[in-house]
């Protein structure tokens, strides 16, 4: 039976606080906590896992979930498949969260961005999550005239752009995003892919398969093309690419000089995504 605790356990944020009617913490046996439907984030069993279990072995959970009751009995989980993970690990019965009730729109929302305040985010979850929540967004309409992937991009702190070749990257194949993941193909390469049809992707993931040794954006740009002509076969996927990829050109930028612009906070992902947004903004200006 789910029991009271207001008062033990911290809030996630302010919203938390403020958003909802009379929200409580609430003990809920595990056994009664379901996975949000179409999660896209993976608990990975890692050395972080690890440390939150004997953190909550040590001390108990101090960061309540937050879940919304289901019609057909328990709740689903809006932030918090970690941590009822580590609680399964460390022995627990029971996990603390707040309980809201929320739409199916408001739902997605809340979990995406809970999520994606995590250190580490695979592309293939972000790819994944930001779909989910454009989709949510639509379905609810723009706020103050603007785009919904201007507002998520914003909430974000990223360019409406960025969001969008995510939700591009969204519609690989499961297999294509794993290979995107583990870098055997590169985002730029990933977004022209996505552009193909499902049994275009097929035969691309067929070629990989057969051993082939990277592809190109040279490459996946000309798929692209031919794909939306229509004119595009497994032939001509083999020809594509199976040519001699160019050299790839190597540039890097000297960390002094980036430290001019952003302090060590600043992930890798962050820097790049800064500065392809302000390229995107030079090259909308003419460029050179």
């Amino acid at each position: 039976m789910s029991k009271s605790i207001v008062g033990k356990l911290k809030y996630n944020s302010y919203a938390d606080i403020v958003s909802g009617d009379d929200i409580a913490i609430t003990e809920i046996p595990l056994e009664d906590l379901h996975e949000f439907k179409g999660h896209p984030f993976h608990v990975a069993e890692d050395e972080r896992l690890a440390e939150l279990v004997e953190s909550i072995r040590q001390n108990g959970v101090l960061t309540a979930g937050t879940v919304r009751p289901r019609a057909e009995g328990g709740y689903e989980i809006i932030s918090g498949h970690r941590r009822k993970r580590a609680c399964e690990l460390a022995g627990l019965e029971s996990m603390p969260a707040f309980i809201k009730v929320l739409d199916d729109d408001e739902a997605v929302i809340q979990m995406v961005d809970a999520n994606l305040q995590r250190e580490e985010v695979l592309p293939s979850e972000k790819a994944k999550a930001y779909s989910m929540k454009y989709e949510a967004m639509k379905h609810q309409g723009s706020r103050e005239g603007g785009t919904t992937l201007e507002e998520m991009g914003e909430s974000a702190g990223e360019s409406g752009k960025t969001v969008q070749r995510y939700v591009w990257l969204s519609r690989l194949s499961d297999e294509l995003l794993k290979l995107v993941d583990e870098k055997k193909i590169s985002i730029v390469c990933g977004i022209d892919i996505s552009f193909l049809t499902d049994k275009e992707q097929e035969w691309v993931l067929r070629h990989i398969r057969a051993g082939s040794t990277g592809i190109s954006p040279e490459q996946t740009a000309k798929l692209k093309q031919y794909s939306q002509k229509k004119e595009l076969s497994y032939a001509m996927v083999e020809l594509i690419l199976s040519e001699e990829k160019p050299k790839a050109r190597k540039f890097t930028m000297k960390a002094d000089r980036l430290s001019q612009y952003f302090d060590e906070s600043v992930t890798e992902e962050e820097i790049e995504n800064t500065i392809y947004k302000l390229l995107d903004e030079w090259k909308a200006g003419g460029g050179i």
